[in-house]
């Protein structure tokens, strides 16, 4: 026999079956069963065997079949309620995606990245969700009067949100970080430095980070000029545009506490097209610690997000929910990071 002929002979040998690794491992079927739906009552000689059977023959779970026994896909939704081109520019979002990826990862469970970026997304990524493709949901960047929470909680698909969902706090499982308790850190920063016309650029105040963010700006300074407000949606250029304004409506502001770092770098671009120094003439503080905040120009002050422990609340929640656990809520502290910009 020729070597082409033994090669093709080698790839046509059948896969290795449940029965193969149960003769290899000396025990039942019933046993490497129970083995590979999580070891319960199975002895440690046994346990032993049998995955030692499993790495002899090469034997690699059916993962269809086993999820029309156990009715579960091992695979959980990661829905960004934004649109696409947001994924790539807002750093946040990778980092919440890599974290989650990474802590789903712990249990053998696969993450699917969707979009929901426009009405029609958020209906067939919610029939798709909801069709049995997926165990689970993580919901990140909740817009008020979505419909999509509605839905997955109609269909029974248990969910977890980043951010706090507006009007939705008691019945919505979530994890945020306190929006508002870091943004009343920055601001009082901004003014035991001395500065007192201090504007901001809110993010979308359909999302909790935008209301709460804005909240925590008017805790610090009470109920300011409305010149000094303005709304942004976490993307570079509002935050160039916002600061634009700005200038126009309050020219003689010292200080800016911008709802994003994105939204900074845009504000700081703008001040200096209009000659203002950062921070000699107008400090800039952000808001998230993400990557642009350490290669802004100058580096940005900000608000660092616990994003590794958002990540890993929001997987045991979910986890939680899976197992049967009902609502609960996680608001983590935030912390002043102090750099170039303020």
């Amino acid at each position: 026999m020729t070597a082409p002929d033994r090669s093709r002979i080698r790839r046509l040998r059948p896969r290795p079956t449940m029965d193969d690794v149960a003769a290899v491992a000396g025990v039942s079927r019933g046993t490497v069963s129970r083995v590979l739906n999580g070891g319960h009552n199975v002895s440690g000689p046994a346990l032993d065997a049998v995955h030692r059977a499993i790495r002899k023959t090469g034997y690699v779970v059916n993962q269809h079949a086993r999820s029309l026994v156990t009715q579960r896909s091992d695979s959980v939704a990661f829905i960004l309620s934004e649109p696409q081109d947001r994924l790539f520019e807002d750093p946040n979002f990778n980092i919440l995606l890599r974290g989650c990826t990474q802590e789903l990862a712990e249990h053998d469970i696969t993450l699917l990245l969707t979009i929901a970026g426009t009405q029609e997304d958020r209906k067939r990524v919610g029939r798709y969700v909801t069709a049995g493709h997926v165990d689970g949901a993580l919901v990140i960047s909740t817009h008020a009067g979505s419909p999509l929470l509605d839905e997955l909680e109609e269909r029974g698909l248990p969910f977890v949100a980043c951010g706090r969902p507006l009007g939705r706090e008691r019945d919505v499982s979530y994890v945020a970080a306190d929006d508002r308790g870091g943004a009343r850190q920055m601001v009082s920063y901004l003014r035991s430095r001395g500065h007192r016309t201090i504007a901001t650029i809110t993010g979308p105040l359909d999302t909790s980070g935008g209301v709460d963010r804005l909240a925590g700006y008017h805790d610090v300074l009470g109920t300011s000029d409305p010149r000094l407000v303005v709304t942004g949606d976490y993307t570079h250029a509002a935050g160039e545009a916002a600061m634009e304004q700005l200038l126009r409506q309050v020219p003689d502001l010292d200080a800016v506490f911008v709802g994003s770092d994105l939204m900074a770098t845009g504000a700081i671009a703008a001040l200096h097209r209009a000659g203002r120094r950062v921070p000699d003439d107008v400090a800039v503080g952000g808001f998230d610690d993400s990557k642009v905040a350490t290669t802004s120009v100058p580096r940005l002050t900000t608000i660092a997000q616990p994003w590794g422990r958002i990540s890993a609340e929001m997987v045991r929640l979910l986890l939680n929910h899976l197992a049967g656990d009902s609502y609960a809520a996680v608001i983590l502290p935030t912390e002043l990071v102090v750099r170039e910009s303020a």
